[in-house]
């Protein structure tokens, strides 16, 4: 046990690749063999890769040199500690990385926080006797560290340095690695940071992270609604009018038609006529509107129940209905004959008693827009009233057409490309 401990207390010895790339391999007695062209590590199978090997440039060849042939890196050197190398060239194998080829000055994604960043540096580290990548530095100082004297430049440490076990590299950047962006990882971010991420990306980049999302068709429509719209086209656009259909029909009916007016009009029937009928139904209607209306952003999938049910029936409603959840916030109630009465907010019916009627809990209607109103006065509309969820009505106020939310008058009162403006989807470093 005591051992142990005086194992795990010894300093961990830190390296900079930068450090060890076209640095000389030289034997034990000092006579130079070749140069370190760069190190192999091994992904997938824990959360700091370990080093395998080095790719050395020997008589014109690139050999491979395993990591336990390696007496240490010192002194601008690297230490061979074998009696021979082997003369076979070095060939990539499934689920190994180059770090100087495949990844230095490459995008990299940091899923803290979900940011592009750029690897500037990336920092190895000796764990228990294993050479591992612990870390990537984004920011500028391994840059000033290249450009001092080699002297100086070791003294300057690494500032911010990104754990390695949040990253994952881009399938682009070693496309024999035969390597994936894990659903699984992207999964837990909004999709909102998922779209910062797809943004920020090259079109390359950002079509990876398109394709890994892709496995849950609903995340997949919630991170496309997120883009902005010459994202959105870019997307559309390389794909076929199917597969552009079938995106179309998982978005929101309002997402989907905003998305549409903007495709060629040579495409827009076609794409139109793919959809299933009951999205295509919807679509087709709020198209009628002008876009800087109510009418225009405004969702028609809202719930809606008669005024005579319990409020556990409610409940039950609310908990199975498919119908996204800012629009879910306010129930709307209607008499028997399919007039709208009135509207309740989830919290009033969670604090109501489960068998009072729907219709004791609502209350009346007085502020609402109309679908021709234009999106100032629908915005002042619902921030005089402090409305999250606007109905809008028909002239006669019989019958609710949709909801205009807050997240969809957001999107118009910002200006645009904010995100850029805040920095929000630029890569770090």
């Amino acid at each position: 046990m005591a051992a142990k401990e005086a194992q795990s207390a010894m300093p961990v010895e830190i390296l900079h690749l930068s450090s060890v790339i076209k640095r000389p391999l030289v034997d034990e007695a000092g006579d130079r063999l070749g140069r370190v062209q760069d190190l192999i590590v091994r992904v997938g199978e824990s959360p700091h890769p370990p080093i395998v090997g080095l790719v050395v440039k020997i008589g014109g060849r690139d050999l491979f040199v395993p990591i336990r042939k390696i007496a240490g890196f010192e002194s601008g050197r690297v230490h061979f500690a074998g009696e021979r190398v082997d003369l076979r060239r070095f060939e990539r194998r499934e689920g190994e990385l180059l770090l100087a080829k495949d990844l230095m000055a490459r995008h990299l994604i940091n899923l803290v926080g979900g940011r592009i960043i750029r690897a500037n540096e990336i920092e190895l580290a000796r764990i228990d006797g294993t050479w591992e990548v612990v870390g990537v530095d984004p920011t500028s100082r391994p840059v000033l560290r290249r450009l001092v004297p080699r002297r100086l430049g070791e003294g300057i440490k690494p500032k911010a340095l990104v754990d390695w076990a949040s990253i994952e590299p881009f399938v682009s950047h070693v496309p024999t690695a035969r390597l994936h962006i894990p659903y699984r990882k992207l999964a837990r971010l909004h999709p909102a940071q998922i779209a910062d991420l797809v943004e920020a990306a090259s079109h390359e980049e950002g079509e990876e992270i398109i394709e890994a999302v892709g496995q849950d068709r609903e995340l997949e429509a919630d991170v496309f609604e997120e883009l902005d719209t010459e994202h959105q086209l870019e997307f559309v656009e390389s794909r076929s009018d199917p597969e552009a259909a079938r995106l179309l029909s998982s978005m929101a009916p309002d997402d989907a038609a905003d998305l549409i007016m903007e495709v060629d009009q040579d495409r827009r029937l076609p794409i139109l006529a793919l959809l299933p009928e009951p999205q295509q139904r919807k679509v087709r209607s709020l198209l009628s509107y002008n876009p800087e209306t109510a009418g225009g952003i405004m969702n028609p999938d809202f719930l809606s129940l008669p005024e005579d049910v319990p409020v556990a029936a409610v409940l039950d409603a609310i908990r199975t209905s498919r119908i996204p959840p800012e629009s879910l916030q306010v129930v709307f109630a209607t008499a028997p004959g399919g007039d709208l009465t009135g509207s309740a907010s989830v919290v009033s019916l969670i604090k109501a008693d489960p068998r009072q009627t729907f219709g004791t809990v609502v209350r009346p209607i007085p502020a609402h827009v109309h679908a021709d109103w234009d999106l100032h006065a629908t915005v002042r509309k619902m921030t005089d009233f402090n409305l999250v969820v606007a109905p809008v009505l028909d002239p006669e106020h019989h019958h609710l057409l949709g909801v205009v939310t807050v997240d969809d008058v957001l999107e118009f009162v910002l200006p645009t490309g904010w995100r850029r403006d805040f920095g929000m989807t630029s890569a770090e470093g």
